[in-house]
């Protein structure tokens, strides 16, 4: 008898976050105390403007299909965000909005993958680039760096690439890491992509998450190629910029060529992205931008008191992030399996982590430090107890006093 499902889709992992959230909302249901540092969303509300936008748009009660590449407004604030950020100038013709980044990026594989086309994809990496590959037919092509550090260097990324590679995939701010890319890797990618006709996906969710006084590298600097040939693509969206995850408004900016096969295929698929959500992602674009500013600040402070923490666990290695709200600190020194200790922390300490394992990067954890300063700091302190036996024996999780009792 035929399986009732496709090998393919038996094959595709289940997210671990989403896994470790479900688990996380279970173990808070029953009122346990739980610290949650695996979140990959900002906790701070969403902007005023996105919401008098979304809230206009809905009191109108005409909340009818879209054109499937987006709203108008949307796409000239695209526009014009493209061109103050990144300093391009790009048409509408350029632009396609979908339901969220990860929805882009999709449409954009499904647009330029044959069976057996490989992409490279750059560790420590976001957990769907290798899976939506495979959902593709395609190979994922890992380039892990050789040096401890969280960047490959060029000479590693040209020697996995072959006459197969059809994409590099690029995301800096890096999620799980928070590296940011040196401008001398950027200028080789888009230097040598351009050379060899290679896509050189640009996955800049987090691309003004940047701490530190540094700026976004733009790609476009060092393209020379700007005509419907360029294969150079870059994805962003409202969702980390704005702390508007659950809008689900993401964007493509391409050749025009490339934008009309993405958007035929998201025809077929999601048709278009809700017109109450990109009526909001006008208000955040278009409204005041010192929330930015103001959510920057805070995730630079939230960071700089996370590594003071993690750097008083002995055995625990980190590099620090300059930028996103995540680091990728290194417990081998306690375990070499990340799946097991972060199944070890939830249990003991109720704290929730992401294994390394899921990102590329074997015996780290993912953190974030997206929540509160007091989540950051307690739930650093949690895992400390847990782990050091340096650390003081005796701790309070809530209002419960727990006493380490294991080696």
């Amino acid at each position: 008898m035929k399986s009732p499902i496709s090998r393919l889709a038996g094959a595709v992992q289940e997210s671990p976050t989403l896994a470790l959230n479900e688990k996380a909302a279970l173990l808070k249901e029953r009122r346990e105390a739980v610290i949650h540092l695996g979140s990959g969303e900002p906790k701070t509300k969403t902007p005023i403007d996105a919401i008098l936008a979304a809230a206009g748009k809905l009191t109108s009660a005409e909340i009818k299909y879209t054109p499937t590449d987006g709203i108008p407004s949307l796409k000239k604030a695209i526009v014009r965000y493209t061109e103050e950020n990144y300093d391009k100038r790009v048409g509408a013709e350029n632009v396609m909005v979908a339901s969220g980044a990860k929805a882009a990026i999709y449409s954009l594989f499904v647009s330029i993958l044959d069976p057996q086309d490989e992409v490279i994809i750059l560790a420590p990496y976001w957990v769907s680039y290798p899976e939506m590959v495979r959902l593709c037919y395609a190979k994922p092509v890992i380039v892990t760096p050789g040096d401890g550090r969280f960047e490959p260097n060029l000479e590693e990324i040209m020697e996995a690439t072959g006459s197969a590679t059809k994409a590099i995939v690029v995301n800096s701010p890096n999620n799980p890491s928070g590296v940011v890319y040196s401008e001398h890797l950027i200028k080789g990618l888009v230097e040598f992509c351009d050379k060899n006709g290679i896509y050189l996906i640009m996955d800049d969710i987090y691309h003004k998450l940047i701490f530190d006084g540094m700026k976004p590298v733009s790609c476009y600097k060092y393209s020379k190629n700007n005509s419907d040939s360029s294969r150079l693509v870059v994805i962003n969206g409202v969702s980390k910029l704005y702390a508007m995850t659950g809008f689900r408004i993401g964007w493509a900016v391409a050749n025009a060529r490339l934008i009309a096969v993405m958007t035929n295929v998201q025809a077929q698929t999601t048709s278009c992205p809700s017109s109450l959500l990109q009526a909001a992602a006008v208000g955040a674009l278009n409204g005041i931008q010192s929330y930015v500013e103001s959510l920057k600040s805070t995730l630079e402070n939230n960071r700089n008191v996370m590594i003071r923490e993690l750097k008083s666990i002995n055995g625990v290695k980190v590099i620090k992030p300059q930028g996103t709200f995540y680091c990728l600190p290194d417990f081998r020194a306690y375990s070499g399996d990340s799946v097991a200790l972060s199944g070890k922390l939830l249990e003991r300490a109720l704290v929730v982590t992401v294994p390394g394992k899921e990102f590329g990067m074997e015996g780290h954890l993912r953190l974030s430090y997206c929540g509160s300063m007091k989540e950051t700091i307690e739930g650093a302190q949690r895992i400390r107890w847990a782990l050091d036996p340096d650390s003081p024996r005796e701790i309070y999780i809530g209002d419960r006093k727990c006493v380490r009792d294991w080696k």
